[in-house]
């Protein structure tokens, strides 16, 4: 081939100077990572509620909704909007799973969930919520992630928030004789870019003085106000500021809300300014390996009666599709009720495509068109991959 600016070695060196460093920040940016495991919930529970036995109690309760409210696969297809031909195989792995693993991700709450408390109560609660997550991990029974949620920085009192942090995962430690894998912390309502690298250096100090592991401890921002959202919009360098600790971003949807003023009745996961905020949020962290989940319904079952509580499953389900349907495939589950209509509603979002996905893809590894007469673009078919990845690791 005849070319006239380029010769045998390529480009004259002049026009790529600088492009290795180029690159090599590209790739440490954006790094190519295979779909992972992610929990599809993070169950919230208030720190002086945990107990050894917090996750199978959440378990037995969510079961017995089901027994009582969704006996059978033609129950469950009628509420969940489910095809008739899903209904059996959902209802069954959501049996399956509410006995083997009802929580796939637990939080324990020292911020809005737990409200403010003395000192010294609050040290208390620390312990015994630790303690309680050793008495889980001896018996096997502590979900595969776990962490805590501390007081914001934006309280004005960080020294509080690095205090309970600092304090239960000595006795963590000091009781599990480890730090059990699947550790996080939920960072909430940053409000300035400031606290981030304050609170990322905080978590350095911890692992050295608890001889953990360079990069064990990592954290969650929440987003939870306009500023945070403006904060992501605006600052191309905050994931990589953070040396690595950012492991994910969490939607707040009530603070969210009523930080806009928007009127009590409208602060709903799926109002139109929550569907902003979610796609500001992939679109800053889409390619960073930061990881996220959306918000939660605040609200359990109105009484015992079945229209009360098919109306909270409904209602919940409702926003776990339109979670889905954004691309947020983890959210906040506040109530045993909601496993119910979590997994059920993941479920049958995944096993309605699976086939499908898997046909499109093999078609385009063997060069021919699908059924449908599609030809796909190399990028769909990555998202096809993708999204088999992510629809096996939550079917497990």
């Amino acid at each position: 081939m005849e070319t006239t600016l380029t010769g045998p070695g390529g480009l004259p060196e002049r026009l790529l100077d600088g492009y290795a460093e180029t690159y090599r920040e590209q790739t440490e940016r954006f790094p190519a990572r295979e779909t992972a495991w992610q929990p599809v919930h993070t169950v919230y529970v208030p720190a002086d509620r945990v107990t050894a036995t917090t996750v199978t109690e959440w378990g037995h309760a969510a079961t017995d909704l089901l027994h009582r409210h969704l006996f059978t696969p033609a129950d469950l297809a009628g509420l969940f909007e489910c095809e008739p031909d899903l209904a059996r195989p959902v209802h069954d792995r959501l049996r399956r799973k509410l006995s083997s693993e009802p929580i796939e991700d637990l939080r324990i709450d020292f911020e809005d969930g737990y409200g403010p408390r003395p000192p010294e109560e609050e040290d208390g609660h620390v312990v015994s919520s630790a303690s309680a997550v050793a008495a889980m991990h001896g018996a096997g029974t502590l979900p595969r992630r776990w962490g805590v949620r501390i007081r914001s920085f934006a309280d004005g009192d960080p020294h509080r928030s690095v205090r309970t942090l600092d304090g239960f995962l000595t006795t963590v430690i000091g009781r599990a004789g480890e730090l059990p894998p699947g550790f996080t912390v939920t960072f909430p309502k940053v409000l300035m870019e400031d606290h981030l690298g304050r609170f990322a250096r905080c978590l350095e100090a911890l692992e050295a003085a608890l001889r953990l592991a360079p990069g064990t401890l990592r954290f969650e921002m929440q987003v939870e106000a306009p500023q945070t959202v403006l904060m992501l919009q605006r600052s191309a360098d905050l994931v990589p500021s953070l040396g690595g600790r950012l492991a994910a971003a969490h939607f707040g949807v009530f603070d969210y809300t009523a930080s806009l003023g928007l009127p009590p009745h409208e602060q709903r996961l799926d109002h139109p300014a929550c569907d902003h905020a979610r796609h500001v949020m992939l679109t800053a962290l889409a390619g960073t390996g930061v990881e996220l989940c959306d918000g939660s319904l605040a609200a359990a079952p109105a009484s015992d009666a079945a229209a009360d509580v098919r109306a909270l499953l409904r209602r919940h389900a409702a926003l776990v599709r339109h979670s889905l349907s954004n691309g947020f495939y983890q959210g906040w589950d506040m109530h045993p009720s909601h496993l119910v209509s979590r997994f059920a509603t993941v479920y049958a979002f995944h096993l309605a495509r699976y086939e499908d996905h898997v046909e499109r893809v093999r078609a385009w590894e063997d060069r021919r068109r699908t059924a449908g007469g599609v030809l796909e673009e190399p990028a769909t078919i990555k998202t096809l991959v993708a999204a088999l990845a992510r629809a096996d690791h939550a079917l497990g």
